[in-house]
């Protein structure tokens, strides 16, 4: 069932610009240079100053970045618990807790 509210204005370019500049400054806070920061995750330094530039990586070296700064425990955390705004909603959630598939409401 979609929300019917959604005031987040947030875009999904909004969230990786923040996500970009989360990574630059935690790199930072640490001393860390790019190339320091690519030997600590793989991931090329190239990518690491795209991502910080153009807000643009794979979410497999997004990953190893966050890793190599410390985040595995916050990574694990996302989206492990249900959100929810209204009382419907958490309805819906908690009868579907064991569904292994989910439905197509565009055929119906």
């Amino acid at each position: 069932m979609p929300l019917l509210y959604d005031f987040n204005m947030d875009s999904a370019d909004d969230l990786a610009t923040r996500l970009a500049e989360n990574v630059k400054h935690r790199r930072l806070e640490k001393g860390l240079s790019r190339s320091a920061l690519s030997m600590m995750s793989g991931v090329p330094a190239p990518t690491i100053a795209k991502f910080e530039q153009q807000h643009s990586i794979s979410l497999v070296s997004f990953l190893a970045l966050a890793k190599a700064l410390g985040y595995t425990d916050t990574l694990k955390s996302l989206l492990a618990e249900p959100v929810y705004s209204t009382m419907e909603e958490l309805d819906t959630i908690n009868k579907n807790k064991n569904r292994k598939r989910g439905r197509n409401e565009f055929n119906r």
